[in-house]
């Protein structure tokens, strides 16, 4: 299927398969690929290397506007902060553990939004489009793109996801904790005062629970070749 790539944003809960399904429909697409929870990602692995207390708001918004991030490959699977080169680091126990409350942070999120839409715009110009991903793309940082697609999973799914990829990075993991920790994810992202996760109305809604990637992904494919939106898949 030979589909024109334009902007797409992709949005849902945390381990529902955003980034998997996102990095394959940017390569069957031919453009670039930006997950932004890499981007929150990176400030709170500064925040915690520069002792920057995860509950002072002030002190994370400063740090984030003084940042400067560059994507260093199309697949987005590694950042450039401030010239230091960030990728595995940025999925550890710890970072998943604080990141959630660090996005939140009206001043981290406002900065880190103007250097999405400045990469969607670039991107756009040079490239022809890009897949991005996150928690408020098709609502707050691409309200334009050309689809959007919500994505959610079982938490019980999204757990064991999470344990089985830090397993396989030879890290230690707690399939309880790593549950809670998705479970209060998810309560701290839907209920943010700024930019919330939320489904746009015309956004095609997957449930990832039994689904691979290819699956999720031609389903995507079929929904934006066909201009559906609105659909739950």
């Amino acid at each position: 299927m030979t589909v024109k790539a334009g902007i797409v944003a992709i949005d849902g809960q945390a381990a529902a398969g955003k980034t998997a399904v996102g990095r394959e429909l940017a390569r069957r697409l031919g453009c670039p690929f930006l997950d932004t929870g890499i981007m929150y990602r990176a400030i709170t692995w500064l925040a915690l290397r520069e002792s920057v207390r995860i509950d002072d708001a002030s002190g994370l918004g400063k740090l984030a506007c003084g940042c400067s991030m560059r994507l260093t490959d199309a697949e987005g699977g590694a950042i450039l902060l401030n010239d230091i080169q960030l990728g595995p680091e940025l999925r550890s126990a710890q970072v998943d553990e604080h990141v959630s409350l660090v996005a939140r942070v009206t001043g981290v999120r406002r900065a880190l939004v103007r250097q999405q839409r400045d990469i969607a715009t670039q991107s756009a110009q040079d490239l022809g489009g890009i897949v991005m991903v996150g928690r408020d793309i098709g609502t707050v940082v691409l309200p334009d793109a050309d689809l959007k697609v919500f994505m959610v999973a079982a938490p019980e799914v999204r757990a064991r996801r999470r344990y089985d990829e830090l397993v396989s990075q030879g890290q230690g993991a707690d399939y309880q904790q790593i549950l809670a920790n998705a479970q209060a994810r998810d309560k701290i992202d839907s209920e943010r005062d700024d930019s919330p996760l939320a489904q746009a109305s015309e956004a095609l809604v997957i449930d990832t629970s039994d689904l691979t990637i290819d699956q999720v992904v031609e389903r995507v494919l079929e929904g934006f070749a066909s201009g559906k939106s609105g659909a739950g898949l």
